[in-house]
């Protein structure tokens, strides 16, 4: 720590890293020491652009060398995510490492183990998580408003083409990987968070009526989790219509249907969907997430020594029902058990 702050390392310059570096100037106890690229002068245009004073870097190790850091936070391309954050892990730095944070299962298992066995922190950047939504419906919940939850779906979609920013990378098979986990993840993510259970068996199927991707780039999947709640995903990148991220809750009292409430055990005088007023997740501007909550949570989880509930061992979970569904494509549909062998 350097002047009573965590030293920040942010090592890949593409668009979610603006917002992640907006995100640490606002937190008052840590401080960005040092922005990284594969290109030193997309880093130097990150530093410009954010009006930073810090190090300015070309190559991954030296960063991880750097005493005055304290946490790496990794936002390249998905396929370098899992050998960044197992060095990094190694390096004895917390991690904040954007989503996919692996995009196979030998990786996945590869950087938790990295990161226990280290005994660093670490938060992975499934950031809806903290949007005003999903922590009233997350309340909800707990508060037992649709009684016994009997289905949950979640759905991803957003059309996606060549204007992306990150399509050069993400159209490919060998760094996007798939549909599932280039963006469905945060439908997968939504549902095992919002329901606090886990996925116990899918089954899936796709097309690519574009052409656009090297992978099906619509994903739709049936999930049964562990207690018999049964359960919808599905990921559109051929979608034309604004961005939408769909939530469903429906049990035996009850459902939240995004924004909207039916409770007969909290308001038994309901006769319509009543609304919440509140932020809602629906842009996929990366600038639009609630990155300030996160990060703010991360900086409390290292300095009072506790692990956050989006941690490299929790996002496995996730990132094992995105190959499963991968899988059960693969295999023309057939269901597909977890945990996986």
């Amino acid at each position: 720590m350097k002047n009573g702050k965590l030293g920040v390392a942010i090592h890949g310059c593409g668009q979610v890293a603006s917002a992640h570096a907006a995100s640490w100037k606002k937190n008052p106890q840590a401080e960005v020491v040092s922005v990284s690229s594969r290109r030193r002068e997309t880093a130097q245009r990150l530093v410009d652009e954010q009006g930073l004073e810090c190090t300015v870097h070309d190559d991954f190790d030296s960063v991880l060398a750097d005493p005055a850091v304290d946490v790496v936070n990794l936002s390249g391309p998905n396929h370098v995510h899992a050998v960044q954050g197992i060095a990094a892990a190694r390096a004895g730095k917390h991690i904040m490492i954007e989503k996919p944070m692996v995009i196979s299962m030998d990786e996945n298992r590869a950087l938790r183990d990295a990161v226990d066995t280290a005994g660093v922190k670490s938060v992975v950047s499934f950031v809806l998580r903290w949007n005003p939504l999903f922590e009233s419906l997350k309340a909800l919940m707990a508060a037992e408003a649709v009684g016994r939850l009997i289905y949950a779906e979640v759905d991803y979609w957003h059309g996606l083409a060549e204007w992306w920013t990150g399509f050069e990378w993400g159209h490919r098979r060998d760094s996007g990987a798939s549909t599932m986990l280039l963006g469905g993840c945060h439908a997968v993510d939504a549902l095992r968070y919002l329901t606090g259970r886990e996925v116990v068996e899918v089954a899936a199927y796709s097309n690519n009526a574009k052409g656009l991707f090297e992978f099906d780039a619509n994903v739709v999947a049936v999930l049964r989790f562990a207690d018999g709640v049964i359960g919808k995903t599905s990921a559109l990148f051929d979608a034309e219509m604004p961005y939408a991220f769909n939530i469903d809750l429906v049990g035996t009292e009850g459902t939240l249907r995004d924004n909207r409430v039916w409770s007969k055990k909290l308001m038994p005088g309901q006769t319509g969907w009543t609304e919440m007023e509140t932020i809602l997740p629906n842009s996929g501007d990366v600038h639009h997430h609630p990155f300030d909550a996160q990060m703010n949570h991360f900086t409390e989880c290292i300095l009072k020594d506790r692990e956050s509930h989006c941690n490299v061992a929790d996002a496995y979970h996730t990132h094992e029902v995105c190959m499963a569904i991968d899988r059960s494509i693969a295999e023309g549909g057939r269901p597909v058990g977890l945990p996986l062998q």
